[in-house]
């Protein structure tokens, strides 16, 4: 067992990765947006369906590490600013997931190229601040097949 919980966070650490890399880029594509006058293309599109993607993701890996260690076991969190950190983690996880797939869900259906990427703009900078906030920086940075 101990075996998988090294794989899948080491799996999870890379992913977070990919979800900023992705956040990122969906910002770049839909921020010039906002000033109107240009359409929201495919691009954009699929620059905000991979940022939700690589959420959906994270979140998986995240659930299975929950759901296979238990968060009272999981010592990554060993040491942790403070013992709340834990569920601070699951729940701003769980928040950014719903607030990407509303990034990617009302950019889809606005009536307007400038609702799309308005919708796009405010929930993928959410999504992208509450990843800051759960991401658990004084742990290693890349964390490749270690605890």
């Amino acid at each position: 067992m101990e075996g998988l919980y090294v794989i899948l966070l080491s799996v999870h650490s890379i992913v977070r990765w990919l979800v900023l890399i992705f956040g990122a880029v969906a910002l770049l594509r839909t921020l010039p947006g906002l000033g109107g006058g240009r359409a929201f293309t495919a691009s954009e599109r699929k620059a905000v369906a991979m940022f939700t993607g690589s959420v959906h993701l994270q979140l998986v890996l995240g659930l299975l590490l929950f759901a296979f260690m238990g968060m009272q076991t999981i010592p990554a969190f060993a040491d942790a600013p403070r013992p709340s950190f834990r569920w601070e983690h699951v729940g701003l996880g769980v928040l950014v997931a719903v607030f990407a797939t509303l990034a990617s869900a009302l950019s889809k259906r606005a009536a307007t190229d400038q609702g799309k990427y308005r919708a796009a703009v405010i929930w993928t900078s959410l999504a992208l601040l509450l990843s800051l906030a759960a991401i658990p920086w004084w742990r290693p940075l890349l964390r490749l097949f270690t605890q």
